[in-house]
């Protein structure tokens, strides 16, 4: 019979190392691994994973679904507040009531589509004008009923000219082109 050596180490020098059990060998714990067949799991398990997939997939559903739906709400809802003019030259005349005579930033921005709604443009247009007409005295804008050239569909081409006049007789006149849409009827969209 042999005896282990005196020096430390135990076993033949051919013995494999320590390290995981190879198929067909025991581990620690008794339990011998079979490469043939996955680890065992639970129906407890499988269950909670079922679970956990389905609630990730209903999340991913709802956040999709309303998501999609806030957007097409958002880009097919009807944007514009009030009516709108009727015709697309009412539509003009009105916004020129309300920057050239009444200087009235809040009732020109409801005039104005809402692609193009921005009140403190609006607001330093009409005071732009303000300033312009206090420089003479007895200044007065006036101008022809606004022509429509071109309509199609829910796009209109109008245009005007304003005349102002002073006091003492000076008169200077810009010509304006407006692009109107009807979208809860008819309001300014650009001027040009």
């Amino acid at each position: 019979m042999t005896q282990p050596p005196t020096d430390g180490a135990t076993g033949s020098p051919s013995s494999p190392p320590p390290g995981p059990a190879s198929p067909g060998t025991s581990s620690p714990g008794g339990v011998t691994p079979s490469p043939a067949y996955p680890a065992y799991r639970s129906p407890a398990d499988q269950r909670r994973r079922g679970r956990l997939v389905a609630t990730l997939t209903l999340v991913a559903a709802i956040l999709l679904c309303g998501g999609g739906g806030t957007a097409a709400y958002l880009a097919l809802r009807d944007t514009e507040e009030g009516a709108g003019a009727k015709e697309p030259a009412v539509a003009v005349d009105d916004f020129l009531s309300a920057v050239y005579r009444e200087r009235d930033a809040g009732k020109a921005t409801g005039l104005v589509c809402a692609a193009s709604r921005d009140p403190e443009k609006i607001a330093a247009k009409v005071a732009e004008v303000d300033r312009y007409a206090a420089q003479y005295t007895g200044a007065r804008f006036r101008w022809a009923t606004p022509t429509v050239d071109s309509q199609n569909g829910d796009r209109a081409t109008v245009s005007a000219k304003v005349t102002m006049t002073t006091a003492d007789e000076k008169i200077a006149e810009q010509a304006l082109r407006f692009t109107v849409v009807r979208k809860a009827g008819w309001r300014v969209c650009e001027v040009a």
